[in-house]
């Protein structure tokens, strides 16, 4: 009974010195770790204003300036990883080779296929920030893009898009140049005088300020019949602002012209 109690204690002991001799490294290695942090929050911001004033492309920078916040953050992970003793699985880290890197990489392999498709949409640019947007039956106001996903606005809801889809699916993009197309169809009565009720909507849209008329080509055409009822298209340029999701722009502009063709006797037809 006594070597029994004795073996308990030598092994408490083995490890109390096994703590003690790990512990300061536990320290440092929180305390580098921390380090590590404060240096790649600091250099993001740098490297993000700085950036933003020489490209004058905030999307691209902000993803640079996360893209190198993440690098040396793994950085002082795997200087912690040293520090403790586990250069084995910062080896197999790096290298990209053994069990545990193999398990680590297919785990995540939704996240680093996120990560790649992010840095594809960043150079590519198939949208900047500020711009309209639809992917995967989403459609909203881009907002910026992470180094995993995109997040957009939608009828005051921040939805979050993994990169992987955009790159994978259709994406449309309504802008261009900074200016978003909407469109709108009335229904005229058969018969009507159309190219006078095409020179009256013109006109309308010409004074309407919301409306792009100077850079863009506006544009009103029959568009189609059906039954007795004659379709009446209407396509304008509005300029995307911080506020363009709620519809009020093509919501005014199409009353007015509604407005406009009523008060020159046309009948508008319902379906």
């Amino acid at each position: 009974m006594e070597d029994f109690f004795s073996d308990i204690i030598r092994h408490i002991e083995s490890y109390y010195y096994k703590l003690v001799d790990i512990t300061p490294k536990i320290g440092l290695a929180i305390l580098i770790f921390l380090l590590a942090w404060f240096v790649a929050s600091r250099l993001q911001q740098f490297s993000d204003a700085r950036l933003k004033r020489r490209m004058h492309d905030p999307l691209l920078a902000n993803f640079i300036s996360r893209l190198i916040k993440a690098v040396m953050l793994i950085l002082g992970i795997l200087v912690v990883f040293r520090i403790i003793g586990l250069t084995g699985v910062a080896t197999s880290l790096l290298a990209g080779a053994g069990i545990s890197a193999f398990v680590i990489g297919f785990a995540l392999k939704d996240i680093g296929e996120n990560f790649l498709a992010g840095i594809l949409l960043a150079f590519k640019r198939p949208f900047s920030i500020g711009e309209i947007i639809e992917s995967n039956g989403v459609k909203g106001k881009v907002i910026a893009l992470n180094l995993r996903d995109t997040q957009i606005k939608s009828d005051g809801k921040d939805i979050y898009i993994p990169n992987a889809l955009l790159v994978k699916n259709s994406l449309i993009n309504y802008n261009s140049g900074g200016y978003l197309l909407q469109d709108f169809t009335v229904n005229l009565e058969y018969g009507a005088d159309y190219q006078k009720a095409i020179e009256l909507v013109k006109a309308k849209l010409t004074e309407i300020d919301e409306v792009i008329n100077e850079k863009l080509e506006n544009s009103v055409v029959i568009s189609g019949v059906t039954g007795n009822t004659v379709q009446l298209t209407t396509r304008y340029w509005v300029k995307t602002d911080a506020d363009m999701t709620n519809g009020s722009t093509r919501s005014k502009v199409l009353i007015e012209v509604m407005e406009t063709l009523s008060s020159n006797g046309y009948a508008l037809i319902k379906l």
